[in-house]
């Protein structure tokens, strides 16, 4: 049986794209990664977004601040 290779969903810089599945990063699969991975501390994976964010913006200058901002940290807020 061949075996399968592990594909990380990480970033690509300085498109932002996955190195995976090429979508704009963070993707589905790194989102449920990281909430996984973060799950017991919401506010440590918001820091490391917004990090992330801070390089990001600097390498997409042509992207609208509010979109990379709805791409990299909203979707990571704590649910009520």
């Amino acid at each position: 049986m061949p075996r399968r290779r592990y594909r990380n969903h990480l970033p690509t810089r300085p498109t932002w794209r996955c190195a995976a599945c090429g979508i704009a990063w963070p993707c589905s699969a790194a989102k449920l990664r990281l909430l996984g991975e973060y799950r017991h501390d919401r506010l440590a994976l918001t820091v490391y977004l917004a990090t992330l964010h801070a390089e990001a913006s600097d390498q997409l200058s042509e992207v609208d601040p509010v979109r990379l901002t709805d791409r990299f940290l909203s979707w990571a807020r704590a649910r009520a």
